[in-house]
């Protein structure tokens, strides 16, 4: 008998199943990992998968270390049915901490499984007291909190709330002419929204009515058309009739004309993991009055690769419940694409077909639900990636991650065909005076060592870019990116061109760290961190400048950059 043990327990060993292996955190180990629907056609190599475990270790071992993980793997137990876990679990975390918000937001759900309306609706004016915005409890997830919508008492308080605006409002796609605003609302409602330069709303512009949509998680974007350039606006948004914003109206700056020079101010950066003491960089990034704000990727950390479920979007409604990013996103412009933590799971390739896996285009319109961008990809072969420019400067946002193919296989490629070839004409189209390319994932190969997940998986895709931009003599161009969680700055030295400089910033609300890496220019990651961009196209010779900006508003590097040091000429 004790050698049968002892046999089975070093079978384990070796293959990494069962025996607790399951929930080992195998991150540094690397090589191709998927599940077996990922082998086509008796394939040694899986079109999808990743270059880590494929597993649930992020809502088991992470959770140990990183607040982001643990409501997430409460709401796991619930949406999988199983109510008394969570409920211990929460239980187990409220007596060390008995004020932590997500537990008590998840130990009411679990009361109300398990039919105890009265500890539920108790747990809920407890954790409402406490700071959670009630809007949670009408976000949902729906179906995963129908068990509560049906307590009386809870029918009761919901209708004296009042009010439908649950989320947002986000402001996008904002031009010179027009804006758009996001919403999510509590039942489905007729929308529109008024503009005016005057804070009294006496005199305004209205846009067309729309509406929410169930279909849509109850979300609706509105657009307004008709504005003046660099003008200041206030706005509300009415709901079913009703003013929504009332009386402390958002206000936003249209951009200039198109290729106007100007001076604008771009704050960016990924890692945003939720971490309620890290919250406040929101209200940090909106002090400094940027004309846009770009969200590189990791920007909530989902890690469900499969059907959407109540797990995704309990991630999502952590962050637009938050009032500094809701402050941050009133009056800001927010440009979103994804990464692996947002796409499906960490050091995730999804593979090169449009439909394949089956839950891949799902998870790209959950993004679409949440967000309020200017485009995704083409009708024909969809993706997170679209341009948009402020005055004279062009931002190009790559998805590197839908087409992605795996890197182990020979002529991988991130982009995809269809992305790369839109890339290339997009720029040879460009006529503005810098030119700004944003990749997920750092350009620089010395970035993340040897791992292929970055542009150092794809260096014959990556040259193929750089050369494009030497042999059309493209000026102007400098790079940003997200991924590593630090901030930090890269000079890219070619044969044939320019040097190519890249920014790169993703410790946004991140408890983890990355290291610094000695071929940088210089880096930083003691404290959570955003990138800053200046961009002053009025100048006989451009300027920009990049700075790293502490969550404690201290600016720890500055770097200038004239725009004849990033050309042919």
């Amino acid at each position: 008998m004790r050698t049968t043990v002892l046999f089975i327990l070093l079978l384990c060993i070796i293959v990494g199943i069962g025996c607790e292996k399951k929930q080992q955190d195998t991150t540094d180990v690397i090589g191709e990992f998927a599940p077996e629907d990922a082998y086509l056609d008796g394939s040694k190599h899986p079109y999808y998968g990743s270059e880590n475990a494929w597993d649930r270790r992020f809502f088991y071992i992470h959770i140990k270390d990183y607040y982001k993980r643990r409501g997430q793997r409460q709401m796991l137990d619930l949406v999988e049915g199983r109510p008394l876990e969570t409920a211990d679990y929460c239980l187990e975390l409220l007596q060390k901490d008995p004020d932590d918000l997500e537990s008590l937001f998840n130990l009411t759900v679990a009361y109300a499984h398990l039919n105890k309306p009265a500890e539920a609706m108790a747990t809920l004016k407890h954790s409402v007291e406490k700071g959670l915005p009630f809007e949670r409890f009408i976000a949902g997830p729906r179906d995963i909190l129908k068990p509560l919508y049906e307590i009386p008492e809870f029918k009761v308080m919901l209708e004296k709330h009042g009010g439908q605006l649950v989320h947002g409002p986000l402001l996008g796609r904002l031009s010179s002419d027009g804006a758009s605003f996001w919403v999510r609302t509590k039942s489905e409602v007729p929308i529109e929204v008024v503009v005016s330069t005057d804070i009294s709303m006496s005199d305004y512009i209205k846009s067309d009515q729309d509406s929410s949509h169930a279909a849509l998680d109850y979300t609706a974007i509105v657009k307004v058309m008709g504005l003046k350039p660099v003008t200041r606006y206030y706005y509300d948004v009415i709901l079913d009739g009703n003013s929504s914003l009332a009386p402390d109206f958002p206000s936003f700056t249209t951009y200039p004309a198109p290729e106007v020079p100007a001076n604008i101010r771009i704050a960016f950066g990924g890692g945003a993991g939720f971490v309620p003491q890290n919250e406040r960089i929101w209200d940090v990034i909106r002090n400094h009055n940027p004309t846009a704000c770009l969200l590189l990727g990791d920007n909530v950390y989902i890690n469900m690769p499969e059907k959407p479920n109540g797990v995704i979007y309990y991630t999502y409604y952590r962050r637009q419940s938050r009032p500094e990013f809701r402050r941050l996103t009133a009056s800001t412009p927010i440009y979103a694409i994804w990464d692996d933590h947002d796409a499906a799971t960490d050091d995730v390739w999804l593979g090169p077909y449009r439909d394949k896996p089956v839950w891949k285009p799902m998870l790209l319109e959950v993004f679409k639900q949440n967000w309020n961008n200017p485009g995704y990809g083409t009708r024909e072969w969809p993706g997170c990636w679209y341009n948009f420019s402020i005055d004279d400067v062009d931002f190009f946002m790559l998805d590197g991650r839908y087409y992605r193919t795996n890197p182990f296989e020979e002529n991988p490629t991130m982009l995809g065909p269809v992305q790369k070839a839109w890339l290339k004409q997009q720029l040879l189209a460009s006529r503005g005076a810098v030119k700004v390319i944003v990749s997920p994932v750092p350009w620089a190969l010395a970035s993340k060592g040897e791992a292929r997940d970055t542009w150092n998986g794809f260096k014959a895709e990556r040259k193929e870019i750089f050369d494009f931009l030497a042999d059309n003599r493209i000026d102007g161009v400098i790079l940003l990116s997200a991924d590593r969680h630090r901030s930090d700055a890269w000079r890219i030295d070619r044969d044939n061109g320019y040097p190519l400089y890249e920014f790169e910033s993703s410790r946004l609300t991140n408890q983890h760290f990355h290291e610094l890496m000695p071929n940088a220019l210089f880096g930083y990651n003691e404290k959570q961190s955003f990138g800053f961009l200046t961009i002053n196209t009025s100048l006989d010779d451009p300027e920009i400048t990049y700075q790293i900006i502490s969550i404690d508003d201290e600016i720890k590097h500055t770097f200038t950059l004239r725009r004849s040091q990033i050309s042919h000429e």
